[in-house]
């Protein structure tokens, strides 16, 4: 089976298909990639060229920490010529390969996006785009010029409930949508994870957290929305309980030096944690955030000396643990999602879209998902939503949408009229610059419109 599920014969067909004046050598031949930022997410990506390696080649890394980087180059056997330090030292050579994987840090996202754009490169990249909305826009303005391929990871578009969600509202079987109420479950544990101990807690350093978390919800609510724009959005939000007023008496700075009647009552000691992981014989995420060979020996240093040890209540965090974004969009209809670190689900979204003939109702995480009741018969509808993909831990994650994420992206490199990409530059920045507005909105404290020229004001 080949990048676009197709049977063997889809390669025939093609050859049989294709424009008289492309060789079919340059069609089927294996496209080749470069992998910037080769941490958690540039590490799960490039795995599909070992399960498609007739259709992706990596054969270039680009990591500033060395085991990182080695571990790249071993995997897909790269010639050390293009193991590279710094990604300004690939960019700055002649185009080598097809195209770049980016999974920079957040804020590392616009300059080589911008770079390998320039020369000639398509990209994949992280989401979110980047962290301020002009530089959004220059790194769509940048694709656009130089015409190459943009595709940037909202990989919830390509999860089969979300997509069966698209294919019951185009249908027209719940009538036109007037009402998304979305929750996004961040998790107790992640939300101590990421946003107070990890990569995301501080903006100056990431982003503000709606972004970093919830740019895939409010994409996913414009994707339901089907085209229509978000005329006017507000926002309320703040930083709940992780803070020095919420520190329990008698707390060490490091959750390995708290008294036991304090760590054991606490739920987010990180010997609970990320020892408990280990110990239960969990070595990924998010242990394999924290040090690069986790076991007991490892973790405990880790705790002992890095970030992830500390107490939640004795950091400099500074993005909210909880925020609501009001939405209405063109012909009246709205929206509202709602992200919250203080759940027991981990990501596991809740979704009701009301519509004037019937409703769905999504449960993320239960066998079949997504129910429509008709208002007409008064029946309700469930579907299970089971996905027949079959791919490696590596590219598993989001349930599976990593997978279709790399797979439509590889699939438009060999087929560049095909439509297979879900959130090209445009879906992507329309989106993203609701969340920046959504944003201002919380920290000016008013509702902003969409003017004629797409900005809000």
């Amino acid at each position: 089976m080949n990048v676009s599920g197709q049977t063997t014969d889809f390669w025939k067909k093609q050859k049989e298909q294709r424009p008289l004046d492309l060789p079919f050598e340059m069609e089927t031949r294996p496209k080749t990639g470069i992998v910037v930022g080769a941490g958690s997410r540039g590490n799960g990506y490039p795995w599909y060229a070992k399960e498609y390696p007739d259709q992706l080649q990596i054969i270039g890394v680009c990591e500033p920490r060395d085991f990182q980087r080695n571990r790249t180059v071993k995997a897909f056997d790269i010639a050390e010529k293009n193991a590279f330090k710094d990604w300004k030292d690939a960019a700055d050579l002649e185009r080598f390969a097809d195209c770049v994987i980016i999974c920079t840090p957040d804020r590392l996202h616009k300059e080589p996006a911008i770079a390998f754009a320039k020369k000639g490169y398509h990209i994949l990249l992280e989401k979110p785009m980047a962290v301020t909305e002009a530089d959004c826009r220059e790194i769509v303005a940048t694709c656009k010029e130089n015409n190459v391929i943009l595709s940037v990871c909202h990989v919830l578009r390509y999860i089969p409930w979300v997509k069966k969600v698209k294919e019951i509202i185009d249908s027209g079987a719940i009538g036109d949508v007037v009402n998304i109420n979305h929750t996004e479950p961040v998790g107790f544990w992640h939300f101590a994870h990421s946003f107070v101990r990890g990569n995301w807690h501080k903006e100056s350093g990431s982003s503000f957290s709606l972004l970093a978390k919830c740019c895939h919800d409010v994409d996913l609510i414009c994707y339901w929305m089907s085209g229509r724009k978000c005329e006017r959005v507000s926002s309320f939000g703040h930083l709940s309980h992780f803070h020095s007023g919420d520190k329990p008496k008698d707390a060490a700075d490091r959750c390995l030096d708290c008294p036991a009647h304090v760590e054991t009552t606490c739920p987010y000691s990180a010997k609970k944690l990320y020892l408990g992981f280990v110990k239960t014989g969990h070595t990924g995420w998010p242990v394999s955030v924290i040090c690069d060979t986790p076991d007991i020996e490892n973790v405990t240093q880790a705790l002992r000396d890095g970030p992830y040890g500390r107490c939640v209540y004795n950091m400099d965090n500074d993005v909210v643990s909880n925020q609501v974004v009001n939405m209405q969009f063109e012909g009246g209809s709205t929206a509202t999602l709602t992200m919250v670190a203080f759940t027991e689900g981990i990501c596991t979204r809740q979704v009701m879209i009301y519509g004037t003939k019937g409703q769905i109702t999504v449960k993320d995480g239960k066998r079949n998902p997504v129910c429509v009741y008709d208002f007409n018969s008064q029946q309700t509808t469930s579907h299970n939503m089971d996905d027949k993909t079959v791919c490696s831990s590596a590219l598993s994650g989001h349930g599976g949408a990593d997978f279709h994420t790399i797979n439509a992206f590889v699939d438009m490199l060999h087929n560049p009229s095909s439509s297979t990409i879900e959130t090209g530059p445009d879906a992507t920045l329309a989106s993203h610059v609701l969340c920046f507005a959504a944003e201002r909105s919380r920290k000016e404290n008013r509702t902003l419109c969409l003017n004629d020229d797409g900005v809000y004001v």
